[in-house]
């Protein structure tokens, strides 16, 4: 793989060191570029949560692009320091938070404030972006009443799930990547 790097904002055309092996699946940027489209200015001034973050490239992108904080949560020590580097490379670190720990032990918390907008990206085949839906569904407190989650998939793990909270309102497919979003039943 190429590399990866931060597509626009203000760390745009910075390069983003990529975690050593096959254990995270960073985003393309074709991808990136058609999820920023998709979220627009809604992402500005915005609180992001980015769950199983592996390099980071989804919250450097939206902080590039304006997003007043995001949390990133990611378990792996050799992708934490990654993600470290790329904060401090792209010089957005100041508005971020790296958590190094489990993405569910981290959700069965209730958060102190929701976020606007929250990207679950989970090792492929395992259902865990299945796991981390109604994870956020049993805490709707991480999920403003006004924001998204978008999980990243491959189209063949995608399925229909039982929520209370939150419901799906759109799915775009990239090539081997699905992006479904969902919200708040309210909203």
């Amino acid at each position: 793989m190429a590399g990866i790097r931060v597509i626009a904002g203000e760390a745009k055309g910075r390069r983003l060191k990529m975690v050593p092996g096959d254990g995270t699946r960073p985003i393309m940027d074709r991808v990136k570029q058609a999820l920023f489209n998709i979220l627009g200015d809604s992402i500005i001034d915005a609180r992001v949560l980015d769950l199983f973050a592996g390099t980071g490239s989804v919250a450097i992108e939206a902080l590039s692009r304006g997003a007043a904080y995001a949390e990133l949560v990611e378990q792996d020590r050799t992708a934490a320091e990654v993600i470290r580097e790329n904060l401090t490379v792209t010089r957005l670190g100041e508005r971020a938070r790296l958590v190094r720990a489990d993405v569910f032990a981290h959700l069965r918390r209730p958060p102190a404030v929701g976020f606007d907008y929250i990207h679950v990206a989970p090792p492929q085949y395992k259902d865990l972006w299945v796991d981390a839906i109604l994870a956020l569904d049993a805490q709707p407190g991480w999920v403003n009443p006004d924001g998204w989650v978008c999980a990243q998939i491959d189209p063949t793990e995608h399925k229909a799930l039982e929520l209370k909270h939150l419901v799906p309102v759109s799915e775009r497919k990239y090539g081997s990547t699905l992006l479904a979003f969902f919200e708040m039943a309210s909203a």
